[in-house]
């Protein structure tokens, strides 16, 4: 079986190169034991206060709301750019909820709705591809939901070694073990074996092993085929969810959604087109906590100009 190797922790992580990094852990770590409606009230307005300092990414963020909504007022568009930012700052502060906080607490303020869905599917043994689209409370969902059905990450390790070893330890409170998301193969194992492998279709991943596809307003958009390729080797079931924060500071639901049908197997950018639609309706969802600060759009066609 091709896992991640987890990292373990190494003496020359007390050596003063991290000491910064020490200090940015522990600041977090203290910051999420305060009590829920303040954490929420600092984060949202960090959040806020970062649009002053970030400006080439609220002119990507920006940019994004313009090309994927053209017939939004740009009133609204502005209004949705400020409560993106203000999901900034709280998305940095519900890593350090999913890495730090005690099951009980979780359990306080997140519920899952359509548990039950889950169930139903590896009832039947199949595979499920859980469709995990890049909102800025996508760690902390992965925890919640990881709580009841832990699953296979998809891991990307950390350039910095210390926060490699963190974040890997945080994100196996709700995940079994790690695949390097370049391993295609150990994924199409795991699936086969009935495995719930966590999975995030929706970022622009460069034009290597990409076809262009719609996007909301985007006619063009670079879109993996990797989903094409689990699917025709593994036909797991597609599992979308979205974890929402409540817009009145009460807390989380993730939002399970039954599982779309009609994949085409045959057709990577129909498969492309197909995938794009299913993220779409789960970014419809809760569009505030989209990562629109990411340049999804950067790889063009040929002969186009950056849209940026």
């Amino acid at each position: 079986m091709s896992k991640f190797k987890q990292p373990e922790f190494h003496y020359s992580y007390l050596m003063p190169k991290y000491w910064l990094t020490w200090f940015g852990l522990i600041t977090l770590y203290l910051l999420v034991q305060l009590p829920y409606p303040v954490i929420h009230f600092i984060g949202t307005r960090a959040g806020h206060l970062s649009m002053r300092f970030l400006k080439r990414r609220k002119h990507i963020a920006r940019r994004n709301l313009e090309l994927c909504f053209p017939n939004l007022s740009l009133e609204n568009r502005e209004k949705l750019l400020v409560e993106n930012f203000e999901s900034l700052g709280m998305g940095l502060l519900e890593t350090g909820m999913a890495w730090f906080w005690s099951d009980s607490r979780i359990k306080k303020w997140c519920k899952v709705d359509n548990i039950e869905i889950m169930s139903r599917i590896r009832a039947n043994g199949k595979g499920v591809l859980l469709v995990g689209v890049h909102f800025l409370t996508l760690e902390l969902g992965g925890r919640i939901y990881g709580m009841y059905n832990p699953g296979v990450g998809v891991y990307r390790p950390h350039n910095n070694k210390l926060m490699d070893w963190v974040q890997c330890k945080g994100r196996s409170r709700s995940n079994k073990y790690f695949i390097d998301r370049h391993d295609i193969k150990g994924m199409i194992r795991e699936l086969r074996k009935g495995e719930i492998l966590w999975y995030a279709p929706d970022h622009d991943y460069g034009p290597r092993n990409s076809v262009f596809a719609p996007f909301f307003a985007v006619p063009q958009a670079a879109t993996t085929i990797g989903t094409s390729i689990l699917m025709r080797q593994a036909n797991p079931v597609i599992l979308p969810f979205t974890p929402k924060r409540h817009v009145d500071g009460s807390g989380y639901t993730v939002m399970v959604t039954e599982p779309p049908t009609g994949f085409p197997m045959d057709n990577s950018i129909e498969a492309a087109k197909f995938m794009n639609k299913v993220v779409e309706k789960e970014i419809l969802k809760a569009p505030e906590l989209y990562m629109w600060l990411h340049r999804r759009f950067k790889t063009r066609p040929a002969g186009e100009i950056s849209l940026y």
